[in-house]
């Protein structure tokens, strides 16, 4: 039987101190130590609930050095308890390599639930074809970017950006597509919350003038017009197999819509054409 302890996955708040589960205070209140980014930012957080745990600095500079230091302790029967400065860890965060580690010697690793500036962005994003691809942090060349968003045209792309490189990302996104709208998010859950719809020119006259700081989440949002046109070629390509089988056109409307889940007659307006 493996006697190892558990590496808790625990979420913190992104910006906002309430947004923190009971079941995360519980187990960073419990464990025997907590990795963390930056013990000065997670000391605060601590303090506020009132948790002394023991913390261990851990971040994308010491992941590789002591990553055997935490297996050990795992495996001596230690409970630990792995955060970001803000939002669930792991997301662009350091860990992967640690994670690597713990699987790899069958340590039991638990993620909780809670906050993340990804998910907590999304949900306040006007996105019609209701799939993402998250990104992380953009390639630093255009021609880099730009294979990025060809492979993920048809495809909301969301990612993070720094305050000093988002007017360049934006100039970007106006010549590679001014037509599409582009999402930013800054301070959530914080006082100054803000998550503008806009096109790449409005959002760069905007941010020309507004003083930014923090780290922002950024989408693309996917070509509607271009989706509908692959949805349609999709249709038409399932309807000329069918006519080769022998089935009438009013036939093929309702498997298509069944299949597609559209309705019959768009389907059997786009066949006739």
């Amino acid at each position: 039987m493996n006697n190892s302890g558990i590496l808790y996955i625990c979420p913190t708040p992104i910006g906002n101190l309430e947004d923190i589960t009971r079941r995360v205070l519980r187990i960073l209140s419990g464990v025997d130590a907590i990795l963390c980014e930056d013990t000065r930012v997670s000391s605060k957080l601590l303090n506020h609930y009132g948790i002394n745990t023991r913390l261990i600095s851990f971040h994308k500079y010491s992941e590789k050095e002591k990553s055997a230091k935490i297996l050990a302790m795992l495996k001596e029967g230690q409970n630990l308890a792995l955060i970001s400065d803000a939002g669930t860890p792991l997301i662009n965060d350091p860990g992967v390599y640690l994670l690597e580690e713990l699987l790899a010697e069958n340590i039991k690793i638990v993620p909780l639930p809670g906050a993340s500036a990804l998910t907590t962005f999304l949900s306040g994003v006007f996105n019609p074809s209701g799939k993402f691809f998250f990104a992380g942090f953009l390639p630093r060349t255009d021609k880099e970017r730009e294979a990025l968003f060809d492979k993920y045209k048809n495809t909301t792309i969301v990612f993070f950006e720094s305050p000093n490189r988002l007017l360049d990302t934006l100039a970007f996104l106006e010549a590679y597509s001014p037509n599409r709208t582009v999402v930013i998010g800054r301070e959530l859950t914080k006082i100054n919350e803000e998550i503008l719809h806009l096109k790449p020119k409005e959002a760069i006259e905007y941010y020309q003038s507004h003083v930014l700081k923090g780290e922002l989440v950024v989408a693309l949002i996917s070509d509607v017009e271009e989706m509908a046109k692959i949805e349609d070629e999709k249709i038409l390509s399932y309807a000329k197999r069918l006519y080769k089988l022998g089935y009438s056109a009013k036939d093929i409307s309702k498997i298509i819509s069944s299949l597609f889940d559209v309705p019959k007659n768009y389907v059997y307006a786009l066949i006739i054409k």
